[in-house]
């Protein structure tokens, strides 16, 4: 893999005492990095890279992915939430940028809503939202194909979902990182999170006009299931909602394109500090 899909060697890791994996590196204002279903913290290695030489970048590893345990309980929204907001506490981390990519953008916009205090500005990155019927069925039946098969049973179909056809894009390095991360998650962390995913695109539909915390929405314009439109539609219902439209990537842009998706992370805080 290239140098900037490893972490760096300098980053600091440690659990938690309720079991989340987390690691950290750099100076200045804290951003945390939240992943997607079936992804770790090792998936942002690209943008803690970019990022630390000006910030204080945490990751961390989602319940049951990763080395995080996964709780005993069926799990909500709010437990993933619960996660950060119990992260930070241990860490004496008084307030923080959070940004989150697919399912950590819910989790992200979750924890600005509800932690305004602590949250100083929050970016969702190919986040879902008010999925029509169509949409809401397709991903209900991955979820359901999970459940019964596991990851491998739609492990192409998803790939092709985030990087396009293999053998015909040009990241391959990337798609193969995600292959090796999907394979690798707790099947069970994976189910876990992935029904909380394909339930939660409604979260925040009432509760959105009520973010008070600087926010932009940012998607790439490729990307089938966490389209333009639904950022578009989030960034009108937030007070200060931005929104940001990357071309000609998918919905792992945070692979494909992290030196663009670094540079807009870094200019939302730099503007939001002012």
């Amino acid at each position: 893999m290239p140098t900037s899909f490893s972490l760096p060697d300098s980053i600091t890791s440690g659990k938690t005492s309720n079991g989340s994996a987390w690691s950290r590196c750099g100076n200045g204002p804290t951003i945390v990095l939240l992943h997607g279903v079936g992804m770790n913290k090792s998936v942002w290695a690209p943008e803690v890279n970019l990022l630390r030489e000006s910030f204080d970048v945490l990751i961390y590893d989602m319940w049951g992915h990763g080395e995080s345990e996964l709780p005993n309980r069926e799990l909500t929204l709010s437990d993933y939430t619960q996660q950060l907001v119990d992260l930070l506490a241990e860490l004496e981390i008084e307030s923080a940028f959070v940004a989150g990519h697919s399912m950590g953008a819910l989790i992200a916009l979750d924890f600005a809503i509800n932690n305004p205090d602590t949250c100083l500005g929050v970016c969702a990155m190919n986040a879902v939202f008010n999925r029509s019927a169509e949409q809401s069925a397709a991903v209900k039946k991955r979820a359901a194909d999970l459940a019964t098969g596991g990851v491998s049973v739609n492990l192409a179909e998803t790939l092709e979902r985030w990087f396009g056809q293999s053998g015909t894009h040009e990241f391959p390095e990337a798609e193969s990182l995600a292959r090796e991360l999907l394979l690798d998650v707790n099947p069970s962390g994976y189910q876990a999170a992935y029904s909380v995913f394909a339930a939660s695109d409604k979260a925040h539909l009432v509760t959105l006009p009520n973010l008070s915390v600087p926010s932009i929405f940012f998607t790439a314009d490729c990307d089938p299931n966490s389209t333009p439109e639904m950022s578009l539609a989030m960034a009108a219902l937030a007070p200060t909602g931005a929104s940001k439209v990357l071309a000609g990537h998918r919905h792992m842009m945070t692979l494909t394109a992290p030196e663009e998706v670094s540079a807009t992370l870094a200019t939302f805080i730099e503007s939001s500090n002012k």
